[in-house]
């Protein structure tokens, strides 16, 4: 096997980052900004504030970040789904019952597209460890019959939680989007009106730039030279989330088929549904976190679907394999598209 990493994010924060020195001048206060880098959740990250109580607010997010981390992350064996995967039982505290429940709300509405419990398909094909490997139709079989939340038990009252035999769960699907939604809120507590996460593909603002305009978000294109770009976003008091399979991937040198890393839970093989990436734009960052994975699994037709059955939920942009931009109609005045790309296609919400 011939193994491969995505190197860039899928969204170029960097772009928003300049404008906090901005600020009008009757506010020199607000014009200061401070950054925090660091990595975790298996990704790095930049965290920016501007204007008065920015560090302590940092300090807290930081914090929580770690704390998320030590909680969620299957990588430690001493974090709660760790230790809930092994016993295949566990009465949860109170983030990881959020975030179940929230998870389990998102399998139901989405047809099973997003799945908490792939993750002994994810170990199988080797994304988890990066030992890949091309499973025969038996090992897929094998796996597939521990995959499927309607097998487990959860009751969100208690937060009791039952696997199924051999189930094991992974909430990083939705983890980063729930932790940039906390970080959200501690900014706020703060007393901080502007700032900016970047959590891998995750990124989330709090209010406008100082200045008081649009941040604006690059989105990778999900081919060419690391760190290209698709399109902009310009977006205020909101979540962007990416997801696309040039992320992780690997070749397989007997047969040079290229395998990405997003698996269709029915198919357990990752997703060819016609899209290169799908980015959701929502006020809710574990919301945006988790759609951005099914709509992906989904295709075009049946993410359009999806969003105007939902109306008002959220907004997209859709790039197809074809290079082709797809954008929802509440975006349509907000997405740029990069040197070399068409205008995007605009998805009315009656079709």
């Amino acid at each position: 096997m011939k193994r491969f990493l995505a190197g860039a994010l899928a969204l170029l924060a960097c772009l928003a980052l300049p404008a906090c020195e901005r600020a009008p001048a009757a506010d020199p206060e607000a014009a200061q900004k401070e950054q925090r880098y660091l990595e975790a959740m298996d990704t790095f990250m930049t965290l920016t504030a501007c204007g008065a109580h920015r560090s302590e607010a940092l300090d807290a997010v930081e914090a929580e970040i770690r704390r998320l981390e030590a909680l969620l992350s299957i990588g430690s064996p001493d974090s709660e789904i760790s230790k809930l995967n092994r016993a295949g039982a566990a009465t949860l505290s109170a983030d990881s019952r959020a975030l179940v429940a929230r998870s389990l709300e998102l399998w139901q509405q989405t047809g099973g597209r997003f799945d908490i419990s792939v993750l002994p398909l994810m170990e199988l094909w080797g994304f988890t460890s990066g030992n890949y490997h091309v499973p025969t139709q038996e090992e897929l079989d094998s796996a597939l019959a521990r995959v499927g939340a309607d097998r487990m038990t959860f009751d969100p009252d208690s937060g009791r939680l039952t696997l199924a035999p051999g189930q094991e769960i992974d909430l990083g699907g939705i983890a980063k989007g729930y932790t940039s939604q906390r970080a959200m809120a501690l900014f706020r507590a703060a007393g901080v009106t502007s700032a900016l996460v970047s959590l891998g593909g995750n990124v989330q603002c709090l209010g406008a730039r100082p200045d008081g305009t649009p941040w604006r978000i690059g989105i990778q294109a999900p081919w060419g030279a690391e760190g290209a770009m698709s399109a902009i976003v310009e977006v205020t008091d909101r979540a962007v989330v990416t997801s696309g399979g040039y992320e992780r991937y690997f070749t397989d040198e007997a047969t040079g088929k290229t395998y990405r890393h997003i698996l269709d839970p029915a198919t357990g093989c990752p997703a060819e549904s016609g899209l290169a990436s799908v980015t959701i734009v929502a006020p809710d960052g574990a919301l945006a976190d988790g759609l951005s994975t099914a709509l992906y699994i989904m295709g075009l037709d049946a993410a359009t679907e999806y969003w105007r059955a939902h109306s008002g939920e959220f907004e997209a942009i859709l790039i197809d394999d074809g290079k082709r931009i797809y954008v929802t109609e509440g975006l349509a005045a907000s997405v740029r598209p990069a040197a070399g790309m068409d205008q995007p296609t605009v998805l009315k919400r009656q079709g």
